[in-house]
């Protein structure tokens, strides 16, 4: 073969070797096993599981787990304060939703944080500050693997740190629907996480996601809210 043919045919092998391995890695950080389901689907009122056990510390410093949301409908998200992608179209969408249902008490907004090192309670003090948060919206933080099996086993979320030299040792993760949406930006280099909001009843089941950086994704959540809270009102609950 020609010299030149041959330098082509080794650039196209390489080539095609660097996009394989791209998708492989990319494909290994998504880790897209488990049940899918298109997006759309998602926020329709469904049973996508059970949310587990936990443990984390409020940007008050008390430590709040899953029993102190039990007869509550809340809306979970995972944020960071460095990040500037889509954790503050998140943010804005828990303080609209926080405005919108002032009157119903039976409601909680939790916003957990994939960056604890650097988020600190005094650190979520200040960004739930900028939001106008109330004592209804939580911050959370805690151990980073905890909150990073939470994100990916309990809530079915994409959640990942490039920069760790290992992963959380909870088992494989799975996710529900498409290829989540990333958010970058962290303090110590790029965190990626899911931008969905979680809706969970009173009975800690979850039962729809939102994708906050799509048009209509408020709106939706809102109603499903109202769905959930009517539920909640049949069943005789109250708080």
């Amino acid at each position: 073969m020609h010299r030149s043919h041959r330098w082509l045919a080794l650039g196209g092998s390489l080539a095609i070797f660097h996009v394989v391995a791209a998708l492989l890695a990319w494909w290994a950080l998504t880790d897209r096993t488990g049940p899918r389901q298109d997006g759309r689907s998602l926020e329709r009122i469904g049973d996508y599981g059970r949310v587990p056990a936990f443990s984390l510390t409020e940007r008050s410093g008390r430590r709040v787990t899953q029993n102190d949301l039990r007869g509550f409908v809340w809306v979970a998200d995972f944020i960071y304060t460095e990040c500037t992608e889509t954790c503050p179209t998140q943010s804005l969408a828990f303080a609209r939703l926080q405005r919108e249902f002032t009157d119903a008490p039976g409601i909680r907004l939790v916003s957990i944080t994939v960056d604890p090192i650097h988020d600190t309670p005094e650190v979520l003090r200040r960004y739930a500050e900028r939001y106008g948060a109330s004592d209804r919206w939580w911050f959370l933080s805690g151990d980073k693997d905890d909150i990073y099996c939470l994100a990916q086993q309990g809530f079915h979320l994409a959640v990942a740190d490039p920069s760790a030299t290992s992963r959380p040792a909870c088992g494989q993760a799975f996710h529900i629907g498409p290829a989540p949406a990333w958010a970058s930006h962290g303090s110590k280099g790029l965190v990626m996480h899911s931008a969905r909001s979680v809706l969970v009843d009173g009975a800690g089941q979850i039962r729809a996601y939102h994708l906050m950086t799509d048009g209509g994704a408020l709106k939706a959540l809102a109603t499903n809210l109202k769905t959930l809270l009517a539920e909640r009102a049949g069943e005789g609950g109250g708080r």
